[in-house]
């Protein structure tokens, strides 16, 4: 059953703490899954948090701090000592342990390590701080149950049982050769139907899907989507079997990958959180903003080539249509980069980029037609000269058309030159198409209309 964590339950969690009510907190809190435990911490002020974290076990402790927003972590740790982190991480699987030795400062990493009483486990930490966080390297765990295929299958299940005890969730049993590379997997089923006299090397799998310690995250978690997996064994460059990756971590992977695409999208230029400092919020704005004002400006000298527009009387109500050019532009551009940046990601982004570039118009032509036949019915309603409302409508489907190919080309060429291709869908193709989108409109008034 879903423990609700309610406001009442908080404000006596908040008043134990104050009151050194510790064996009842222990007691409330002791059945509590360590999401729950996390949920009660992220509500508490830092000094209420670091005394609960001090006061629980570190099996409980250890998985709620994994579970808390980055900084408030960085902040508790910050908080205890050299010692009561090393016992934090000794609850931890390894991956979650180099991830939070990650986040300390250099020196006091070292200290962490250093106080960690398993020598194997300060190595595995250190081993995984060594690869790049993006890559099967950074995301695997070296907790994993594995098995020489020399073994009998009742030897085996004596040393899975050792294994085990280490492994906080055993998804497959892997196989390795006398050097430990990957040969294969075990299946449960088979390793319990099989005579306890018969080899490994007799039952196993051969076929098993691997990826290595420089596969990219987003590779890695193509292929656990592709085939369904919750875990995918990680070999080095030897094919020796050194850690595995598993289903949560990939989650994980691809919100934090999400998140950060929706910042550059949005034109942040770097991974912030709504918390953060106001210089820390500035420069990561700034930048897209200070874009944002170069194509404003450079959209106001293109309309200052045209101010003659306003001295026709006939025709000066066109400057009342260019925040409508403008915008149909914007929208069009980012819907194209939206469409293709996500089919980059799922790698659905098939054919060539004139096979592309060609669907692109033909779609943009579709509904170019439909938006300017509206400016036409519009206009008849309006009373506007038949001309004024024709160049109107041309120069939507113009605009419409050019928007949809630039937002289409765009992250395609950024990906194919290994540059994020998020980075398009947010004010840089909004910026260009408003200023291509105001020329276009006035070019094609100044063909039609003849001013």
């Amino acid at each position: 059953m879903q423990f609700q964590i309610s406001t009442e339950f908080i404000e006596k969690v908040k008043h134990l703490i104050q009151n050194t009510g510790d064996t009842q907190l222990r007691n409330m809190l002791s059945e509590l899954h360590f999401a729950d435990v996390a949920e009660i911490i992220s509500e508490l002020n830092l000094t209420q948090a670091t005394y609960l974290i001090k006061l629980l076990d570190s099996e409980k402790t250890s998985e709620a701090l994994m579970e808390l927003e980055e900084d408030f972590r960085e902040r508790i740790l910050e908080n205890l000592s050299v010692k009561e982190i090393a016992e934090e991480l000794e609850g931890m699987d390894s991956d979650d342990a180099a991830d939070v030795v990650a986040e300390l400062p250099d020196d006091r990493a070292e200290k962490v390590i250093a106080e960690i009483g398993d020598e194997k486990r300060a190595e595995d930490i250190k081993e995984l701080l060594a690869y790049d966080e993006d890559t099967a390297g950074g995301l695997m765990a070296k907790e994993l149950v594995k098995v020489k295929e020399t073994w009998t299958v009742a030897g085996c299940v004596r040393e899975m049982r050792r294994q085990a005890e280490s492994v906080t969730r055993v998804h497959s049993i892997y196989v390795i050769d006398r050097e430990g590379k990957l040969k294969g997997r075990l299946s449960l089923k088979d390793l319990l139907t099989a005579p306890a006299k018969t080899h490994i090397s007799e039952v196993y799998i051969p076929k098993v899907d691997y990826v290595d310690v420089d596969t990219e995250g987003e590779e890695v978690a193509r292929i656990m989507q592709k085939y369904d997996l919750e875990a995918i064994p990680v070999i080095d460059r030897e094919g020796i079997l050194v850690g595995r990756v598993t289903i949560d971590d990939i989650v994980d992977f691809i919100k934090d990958e999400a998140e950060k695409d929706y910042q550059l999208a949005a034109g942040i230029s770097q991974d912030v959180e709504a918390d953060d400092n106001v210089w820390e919020l500035t420069r990561a704005r700034l930048p897209w903003l200070i874009l944002g004002l170069f194509g404003g400006l450079g959209s106001v000298f293109i309309m200052q080539g045209f101010e003659n527009v306003m001295a026709n009387p006939k025709i000066r109500d066109l400057f009342f249509y260019t925040p409508l050019i403008a915008a149909m532009a914007g929208n069009v551009g980012v819907q194209s980069s939206a469409i293709i940046v996500q089919g980059l990601a799922n790698n659905a982004v098939k054919g060539s980029l004139l096979s592309r570039l060609l669907k692109e118009v033909s779609l943009s032509l579709i509904n170019g037609i439909a938006l300017a036949l509206l400016i036409i019915i519009f206009g008849f309603v309006m009373q506007y000269e038949i001309s004024f409302s024709i160049t109107i409508a041309i120069a939507l489907m113009s605009v419409i058309i050019v928007a949809a190919l630039i937002g289409t080309f765009v992250p395609i060429i950024l990906d194919k030159k290994g540059i994020d291709p998020a980075i398009a869908t947010g004010p840089f193709i909004t910026t260009s198409n408003d200023i291509f989108g105001i020329f276009l409109f006035f070019y094609i008034a100044k063909l039609i209309l003849g001013f």
